[in-house]
């Protein structure tokens, strides 16, 4: 007998998500919901609303002067302007940014186990083993582990990125934000990126933000097109990319402008 298809659970549900700078709206009303251990791909022109709309996801938009938000983002059925205070919030959803952000004054070793360390672990086993777990798990630690008390500035960009990755991974979120990550970067070390993205979503569910629709149609599984702060198109990324339901969204993928209508 036939087993019908059972679509994967959602990780986060947003609900009439809005957000402003100032008397600037940069989000108007986003509805989605993100499926648990998948890679789901937010592209859009700039200024669309992408950065913004993540950063809503782990509550580092209201740190903004001026930012408010409002609406609701969900993680496992909490409410994470309601039910979660920031930090357990940025426990639980990880970001990484289009610019590695390490920390240019530690070591390598330092970077990686910083969160830990910020939230009081002091235990040196402890934090020795969960460096040299989350280095692994970025592709790092052949490359590093006889350097690893070394200042982490040394390192090239691609390696920089993956320690920022591997210090987000060591609180073991259940999210990952990931703003551009691979923009700054050669074209072997970006597909080493995804390759790692790819291995990453079967343990996180993963948010990525891209400008390279080539990236997305080869590492999503899910495609959210952000249209001057309006989600104008959201479905599996084959379908978004072959089969478009929204004029804009073709013309956006396709090259013909920037989403707009000509």
């Amino acid at each position: 007998m036939a087993v019908a298809f059972q679509p994967a659970p959602s990780k986060l549900r947003v609900e009439g998500l809005q957000a402003w700078y100032d008397d600037h709206q940069v989000l108007k009303g986003i509805y989605l919901s993100i499926r648990i251990h998948s890679i789901t791909a937010v592209i859009g022109p700039s200024g669309c609303g992408k950065s913004t709309f993540i950063r809503c996801l782990n509550r580092m938009h209201e740190v903004v002067p001026g930012a408010k938000v409002s609406g609701n983002v969900y993680i496992d059925g909490e409410d994470i302007y309601q039910d979660l205070s920031p930090a357990q919030v940025r426990r639980r959803v990880g970001m990484v940014f289009q610019t590695p952000n390490i920390f240019p004054t530690l070591s390598i070793f330092q970077n990686v186990v910083a969160g830990l360390y910020l939230n009081g672990v002091r235990n040196r086993r402890l934090l020795e083993e969960k460096a040299e777990s989350c280095l692994r798990q970025v592709g790092l630690w052949d490359e590093v582990k006889d350097r690893l008390h070394d200042l982490a500035g040394g390192l090239s960009s691609g390696q920089l990125q993956r320690v920022c990755i591997a210090r987000a991974l060591v609180v073991e979120p259940e999210v990952l934000l990931m703003d551009e990550p691979s923009s700054a970067l050669d074209p072997i070390t970006t597909i080493r990126i995804e390759g790692l993205m790819r291995e990453l979503k079967e343990k996180y569910t993963i948010v990525l933000v891209t400008h390279n629709m080539q990236q997305a149609a080869r590492v999503s599984d899910y495609t959210a097109f952000l249209y001057q702060g309006e989600l104008i198109e959201y479905g599996s990324t084959p379908e978004v990319f072959i089969r478009p339901r929204d004029r804009r969204t073709e013309n956006y993928i396709t090259g013909r402008g920037d989403g707009g209508v000509p």
